[in-house]
């Protein structure tokens, strides 16, 4: 699907308009959905043109204010609230939490070539030429961050911004590999002659002049954090509803896990220890996870709990050397405006050579067999790939097509994971179901942390303390989860997302599904990813999509 098509009304053009200059700031985004037309740009994120891009949004954001939602179908209401998202969500970036002037991942961060070799959507020479052209634009990339951010800047952005710049050098290497084969080596080599020393300078500079000078001040603040729950998901409710909403679904998951011990007759941490010591040897991760994407479809079909578009094919691979700083698993999923293929690829982070043994067994102990087929449930079937098979099957407008919410794309495949559970999976032992408990104690410890890191003072090493008390993990994994909350405050996403869900499905299952999980799964899955604020209202509006 292309975005170039002549509008029929001045609000579809206005709608393509605020897409349009939505890509302008953030082309990378665009070609995650399948736009490709945005192949090789880099974007301009010096002062004076997301300055520029700012006032511009200001404007369309006037004239989307001024259309009489009288003229408006009830659909293209919800669409108009999109787009009204879709310019305040990078607005506040830029005004609020002045993420460029205070995070340098958000210049390593750019310099990812995974869509060009991931996926062989186009002939091999029209995707070097745009690998070419990211490394083109990679030096004035890192000379606009320099000259942005602003000491002193959080110690935490900048020890993971070193963890991602340090995995670039193989991650360019990775592409003059995939260019030689494609007999077009020189052209990428030349990219790097000029990326790579940028990219070493700009490491050099952050280790050497700002982490000495960081500080441990990360936090959005209250009032912030307050305006993130709006511009990201709709919602105005107080974060401390949110909240006392996680701290209620954290006692539930530990009550649930209490009962399961006392049948067991084991201590809570028992039942955690025998999952971890039931784990892949390091060669094993990718063969076993690639046989629970097999069992996982197969279940979904068997239970039928939402249908599956055809052709749905996942591969399993090793998650690449730049992105494993901050990821266990992913997926990257097919686009809704791919039109080439509908393949997903499911990464599995693997062991880090330079670990000690201890650290690679509890990485390895995380990765346990129960937890690692829930996080295939999550991440494959009927989780995110699942999700995304329908996101790029329905019919829907420009701005539904583009509109991804964290906390409806994460809080799926969370749902996802319970609802395995509830229909059977594993129910032979407890050990499917302690996996999954783990996992959402997990979430629940997110959000938890995400809003006490933001708005309660809350430390790093409080915030480790809290996911090894009360989600049981172990410090290396605990720690970790800490830091991505300085960053990332949305992995509250997930157990909001889930929680909507459920909600939801009390609320309409029943009345106007008649009970069938398939057809209230379809409908909610043809609603593409909307804000989660909206959930309840998109589901109160008419039965078609």
């Amino acid at each position: 699907m292309s975005t170039s098509a002549a509008p029929s009304t001045a609000f579809d053009g206005l709608e393509r308009r605020i897409v349009d200059h939505l890509f302008s700031l953030q082309p990378s985004y665009a070609v995650s959905l399948g736009l490709h037309e945005y192949d090789g740009r880099m974007p301009d994120l010096s002062f004076s043109a997301t300055e520029r891009w700012a006032i511009a949004a200001d404007r369309l954001l006037t004239e989307l204010h001024d259309v009489d939602p009288g003229t408006l179908t009830a659909d293209r209401r919800v669409d108009a609230f999109l787009l009204r998202l879709l310019l305040e969500s990078p607005l506040f970036d830029l005004r609020e939490s002045h993420e460029l002037d205070r995070n340098p991942m958000a210049y390593v961060g750019s310099v990812s070539l995974t869509p060009y070799l991931a996926r062989d959507y186009a002939p091999a020479e029209q995707r070097v030429a745009a690998v070419a052209r990211i490394l083109e634009g990679v030096p004035r990339l890192l000379e606009d961050g320099r000259a942005r951010l602003a000491a002193p800047l959080p110690r935490p952005f900048v020890d993971l911004a070193l963890a991602i710049g340090g995995g670039l050098p193989s991650h360019l290497a990775e592409a003059q590999s995939f260019a030689e084969r494609a007999h077009l080596g020189p052209t990428v080599a030349r990219g790097r002659e000029r990326a790579e020393p940028a990219i070493s300078a700009f490491l050099a500079w952050l280790r050497e002049e700002e982490l000495p000078r960081a500080t441990p001040d990360f936090a959005l603040g209250p009032e912030l954090f307050q305006r993130l729950l709006f511009v990201r998901e709709g919602i105005e409710a107080p974060y401390d509803e949110v909240r006392r909403a996680g701290q209620a679904d954290l006692a539930r998951n530990q009550a649930r896990l209490g009962e399961i011990a006392r049948d067991e007759r084991a201590g809570v941490d028992d039942l955690f220890g025998r999952l971890n010591r039931q784990h892949p040897a390091t060669g094993e991760l990718l063969p076993t996870a690639r046989s629970y994407v097999e069992e996982t479809r197969r279940f979904v079909s068997a239970h039928r709990l939402a249908s599956i578009p055809e052709p749905a094919v996942c591969r399993v691979e090793e998650t690449p050397v730049w992105g494993r700083a901050l990821s266990t698993a992913s997926l990257n999923p097919p686009g809704p405006f791919d039109t080439t293929s509908s393949e997903g690829i499911y990464y599995v982070t693997p062991v880090d050579p330079s670990w000690t043994p201890t650290q690679a067994e509890e990485w390895l102990r995380s990765l346990n067999y129960a937890m690692l087929r829930n996080i295939t449930i999550h991440e494959v079937f009927p989780g995110h790939y699942l999700q995304f098979l329908h996101f790029r099957s329905t019919s829907g407008s420009l701005a539904r097509k583009v509109y991804l919410s964290p906390s409806f794309v994460e809080g799926w495949a969370h749902y996802a994971e319970q609802l395995a559970i509830e229909q059977g999976l594993g129910r032979e032992t407890h050990a499917a179901e302690v996996a999954q408990i783990h996992d959402a104690l997990l979430r629940d410890c997110r959000l938890l942390a995400a809003i006490g890191l933001h708005t309660g003072g809350m430390t790093v090493d409080r915030a480790t303390e809290l996911f090894q008390r009360e989600g049981h993990f172990e410090r290396l994994p605990a720690e970790r989860e800490a830091i991505r909350g300085t960053f990332n405050p949305e992995y509250f996403c997930y157990t909001l997302g889930k929680l909507a869900i459920l909600s939801a499905r009390g609320r309409f299952l029943a009345p106007r599904f008649g009970g069938d999980l398939t057809a209230f799964h379809d409908r909610l899955l043809a609603f593409g990813c909307p804000p989660i604020g909206l959930l309840d209202s998109l589901f109160e509006g008419p039965t078609t999509s």
